[in-house]
C-alpha cells in the first residue's frame, strides 16, 4: 500500500497508551499504525514528539446571533482557522433558539451561517430556551434523531433562562431519546438581587461583575440542576465550573453514584478575579465571563479536579467580542456598567498550548489525561467517538505534532478576529508544530493553509458517555 501521508517517528499518545510508531493517512483516515510503514505520497517525521488526536472543542460560541449593536467578532471562518492553528480539528458551536421562534430555525439559521467557511469538522449544540409544547413533543426529539444529540440549558441571563419545571421537561426529553444535556448553572435571582445593590451603591466597574456572582450562586444552582437530573433519573453535564463551592457538589454527586459530568475551562486554571480589575478601570471588561475567575486557591482546586478525574471536558468557552469596539465590550462605543458588558472571553487557539504547559509539561497531568480532557472524552461525551478523538485504524486522521518550544503568546501572533487575548504576555512552553485536518495540513507550525468550506458538518451518534440502555429479554 502506498500512503497519501506517513508521519514518522511519532510518540503516540491516546488517553489510554503511549507508543512510537509510524501513522499511515489514506483517503482523510488513519489506515495502518506501526513500524517501519511503506512510502507515502508525502512523508513528515515527528522526529519522536508526542503525536496526539486533533483537539476536540466541544463549547464554543461562532456567529451566535446577538440583538444590535452586539456581534461576535469569530465567524466559522476566522474561529475555525485560529483553531486550527492551535491544535483543534473539531469545533461544537451552538444553535441558540430565541424565544418565540421554533428550534429548528435556530438551526437553519446556524447551517446558513457556518456554510462554505468552516475549515475544520464541525457540529452543533442546541440551545433550548423556549420549550413549548411543539418544541419538546416534536422538534427537540426530531432533532435528536437527526445527530443534534446534544443541547445546553441556561438557569441564567434573562433571554435564555428556564425555570425548574421547563429544566425538568428539557431533562425528561434527553432521557427519552438519548440525548447529553449540558447546564450553565447559576441562580439568576441572587445574581439579579446583587446586582440591583451593586448599582445602587455606585459600584458598577467591570470588577463589580464577581462581587454579583459569587461562588455560592453557582453552588446553589449546581446543587439544584443536580437534584433536577436526580429526579428526572438522566445524566447531566454541568459546563465551565469555575471553583471549589460547585466542585464540592459535583463529588457529593458522584459518591452518591449520579451520573453528573462536568467541564472546566483555562480561565480557571489562569486568571483570577483580579483580571477584572483592582480598580474601577473598565479594562477588566476584556476578562468578563461566566461564572468569573475565582481566586489562586481556587486555581489549585480546579487543577486537582482535572488530574484525578473529576472533570470530564476541557474546552474553551471561546465567546469572542472585541474589546474596543461599539459591537464588543463597549456596546454602541460606551464604558457600560458590568450589567451591559457582553460575557465572555476569547481562547480557542490558546486552549491546548496552556493545558499542555501548564498540565503536562509542568508534571501537573499525564499525556494521556490531556487526551482525554481536551479529545477523547469531548468525542464520546457528544457523539463523535470514535471517528474523532483517538488515534486508532479507521478513525479520521486529525493530528497534531507538538513542538516543545518556548513561546510567549502575544494577540498579535493569533488567529482569531478578536483585538485582544486574556493571555497576553504568558509564557507556554510548547505549541503544534503541525495540526492535519483529515490528513490536510491546516497548520504548519509558522503558516496557516485556508481550507474554507472543507470542513465538513458531523451528525453525531448517541453520546457513548450515557449509561447502556438496558437489554431486552426475548419473549
Amino acid at each position: 500500500m502506498r500512503f497519501d501521508r506517513v508521519i514518522r517517528n511519532a510518540m503516540v499518545a491516546t488517553a489510554s497508551d503511549t507508543f512510537a510508531a509510524d501513522i499511515g493517512i489514506q483517503g482523510g483516515r488513519i489506515v495502518q499504525i506501526g513500524l517501519d510503514l511503506p512510502p507515502g505520497a508525502e512523508e513528515y517525521d515527528a522526529a519522536g514528539r508526542f503525536v496526539t488526536p486533533g483537539g476536540v472543542d466541544a463549547h464554543c460560541h461562532l456567529d451566535q446571533p446577538m440583538e444590535p449593536p452586539l456581534r461576535m467578532a469569530d465567524d466559522f471562518d476566522t474561529g475555525t482557522r485560529a483553531a486550527a492553528c492551535g491544535g483543534t480539528t473539531t469545533v461544537i458551536a451552538f444553535a441558540a433558539q430565541r424565544k418565540g421562534e421554533s428550534l429548528r430555525a435556530a438551526v437553519h439559521d446556524y447551517h446558513r451561517r457556518a456554510e462554505g467557511r468552516a475549515h475544520i469538522d464541525h457540529a452543533f449544540h442546541l440551545i433550548v430556551s423556549d420549550p413549548t409544547e411543539a418544541v419538546l413533543a416534536q422538534e427537540l426529539p426530531a432533532l435528536i434523531g437527526e445527530g443534534y444529540t446534544s443541547f445546553k440549558i441556561y438557569m441564567t441571563y434573562d433571554d435564555l433562562k428556564l425555570d425548574d419545571g421547563q429544566i425538568l421537561d428539557v431533562l425528561d426529553v434527553a432521557r427519552r431519546h438519548d440525548a447529553m444535556a449540558m447546564i450553565h448553572a447559576e441562580n439568576a435571582d441572587c445574581i439579579e438581587w446583587l446586582t440591583r445593590r451593586l448599582e445602587a451603591g455606585g459600584r458598577t466597574a467591570p470588577r463589580f461583575h464577581a462581587h454579583a456572582r459569587p461562588m455560592l450562586v453557582e453552588r446553589e444552582a449546581t446543587h439544584r440542576a443536580i437534584a433536577l437530573s436526580e429526579l428526572v433519573d438522566v445524566p447531566i453535564l454541568i459546563v465551565h465550573v469555575s471553583g471549589r463551592e460547585a466542585v464540592e457538589q459535583i463529588r457529593w454527586a458522584r459518591s452518591h453514584g449520579l451520573n453528573v459530568f462536568a467541564e472546566t475551562c483555562p480561565q480557571y486554571l489562569l486568571l483570577t478575579a483580579d483580571d477584572l480589575g483592582i480598580d474601577d478601570s473598565y479594562q477588566g471588561a476584556r476578562c468578563v465571563c461566566s461564572p468569573p475567575p475565582r481566586n489562586r486557591e481556587n486555581q489549585e482546586v480546579i487543577w486537582q479536579g482535572l488530574a484525578d478525574g473529576l472533570f470530564t471536558v476541557f474546552s474553551s468557552d471561546h465567546a469572542p467580542f472585541k474589546y474596543d469596539a461599539p459591537e464588543g465590550k463597549k456596546p454602541g462605543g460606551e464604558e457600560v456598567p458590568f450589567r451591559h458588558i457582553p460575557n465572555g472571553i476569547p481562547g480557542i487557539e490558546t486552549r491546548l498550548p496552556l493545558l499542555f504547559s501548564y498540565g503536562v509539561l509542568d508534571g501537573r497531568l499525564t499525556i494521556n489525561r490531556f487526551v482525554e480532557l481536551t479529545s477523547t472524552n469531548p468525542a464520546k461525551a457528544y457523539g463523535l467517538h470514535p471517528r474523532k478523538g483517538t488515534i486508532a485504524v479507521g478513525a479520521d486522521a486529525d493530528l497534531v505534532v507538538w513542538d516543545a518550544t518556548p513561546r510567549t503568546i502575544r494577540n498579535v501572533d493569533l488567529h482569531h478576529a478578536v483585538d485582544y487575548t486574556p493571555y497576553e504576555g504568558v509564557n507556554v512552553k510548547a505549541w503544534p508544530a503541525l495540526t492535519l485536518s483529515r490528513g490536510i495540513v491546516v497548520w504548519d507550525g509558522k503558516n496557516f493553509h485556508p481550507q474554507g468550506g472543507r470542513g465538513q458538518f458531523l451528525r453525531r451518534g448517541r453520546p457513548s458517555l450515557l449509561p447502556a440502555r438496558p437489554i431486552k429479554e426475548t419473549p
